[in-house]
Formats: C-alpha cells, structure tokens, sequence
C-alpha cells in the first residue's frame, strides 16, 4: 500500500477517535473529508501531496459548514426545558417575604431554599410573585 493512501486512511481514524474523545461533530466532518482524499487517492494514485492536502482544507471547510448549515441545532427539544435550571421555574410562584426588601434588595424562602430579590420596597411578611430571573436573583413584585 502507498504512503499517502495509508496516512489518509490514519488521519481519517485519528479524526474519527479524536471526536469519540472531544465531542462535538467539529472533528467529525475533518474526518469525512479525510475519508473524501483517501478515496480520491486510492482511485487517482498520481495526485500530488500539495493538491490532497488542498484538498483536504477545501473539503474540511465544506463539510463543516454543512454541518453548521444542516444539523447543528436541529435536535429533538425538551419535553421540560426549565429541568436544570431552577431559579427560571420558579417564575410565577407566590411567597412571603423572610426579609424586607430594602433598596431594591431582600430574601424570600422558597421550600428548603433561600433566594437574594429584588423589587419595590416591602415589608416583612408581604406577598410577593416572581416574575423574573436575573442570574440566581429572583424579580419580584406585590402579590
């Protein structure tokens, strides 16, 4: 077997093992058009090395922007998007404030946690709903 064809055919496995490793589908689509050269090379053996590996980094940059075109981001959606992220499914809930809210600034439990608000100034004991997240703060107003 030539040198070429068998270092086609290593890069192409180094790629596909390497996105076993990393994934990510980047090196995935390097790997198919390494497998597009050590074909050409295996069919056509007289093409020179600087013509494979231009063809490689045309090929290479083909292949990923269909990936990014065609199938990034086309996966199966959630039947419960907010799963892991806590703080966003608490938008809507209603609960008493533990501490006032003081400058913009107070604290509420919610089951087993407390949580830092911000809002209109309230007193203690006041109910109020959570109407948005910013980070691990909850927007809350009167309820």
């Amino acid at each position: 077997m030539r040198w070429d064809v068998a270092g086609w055919a290593a890069v192409a496995l180094l790629l596909f093992a390497a996105e076993t490793m990393a994934p990510g589908a980047f090196m995935l689509w390097m790997g198919f058009a390494a497998v597009v050269v050590f074909i050409g090379v295996l069919v056509v053996p007289d093409i020179p090395l600087l013509a494979q590996v231009a063809a490689f980094v045309v090929l290479s940059f083909v292949s990923i922007q269909i990936y990014r075109t065609w199938f990034r981001g086309k996966g199966r959606q959630s039947d419960k998007p907010l799963l892991n992220r806590r703080a966003e499914q608490l938008v809507g809930t209603v609960t008493v404030l533990d501490q006032a809210i003081v400058g913009e600034r107070g604290r509420v439990r919610i089951d087993d946690a407390f949580w830092a608000v911000e809002g209109p100034d309230l007193p203690v004991g006041t109910r109020v709903r959570v109407i948005a997240v910013n980070g691990m703060t909850l927007k809350v107003q009167e309820a």
